[in-house]
């Protein structure tokens, strides 16, 4: 297993409870793979600039443990959810 950290922006605009939902999806897209993640919610900030034409945005930072696989499959799911977020990067920790 190797340690990953994924950073991504939701939309501003999502609702409470749309915005738990997606945290919770990856979070048990890693979790149902057999890895262990800790999400760190940041909260909303203002974005440098505007991103589809959207100002502000949701900032979530993921740790987590998976197989090689797995980013992949995550950086699928989050590319097919590009209305709720707005960018995203996975990369491998050491």
């Amino acid at each position: 297993m190797k340690k990953y950290e994924v950073l991504y922006i939701l939309a501003g605009n999502l609702e409470e409870s749309a915005r738990e939902e997606i945290i919770s999806q990856f979070e048990n897209l890693v979790t149902a793979a057999g890895g262990e993640a800790t999400v760190n919610k940041w909260g909303s900030r203002k974005l440098a600039y505007a991103v589809n034409y959207k100002t502000e945005g949701y900032y979530v930072l993921m740790e987590f443990t998976a197989n090689a696989d797995l980013p992949r499959e995550m950086e699928r799911q989050m590319r097919i959810a590009k209305d709720e977020i707005l960018r995203f990067m996975i990369t491998a920790k050491e």
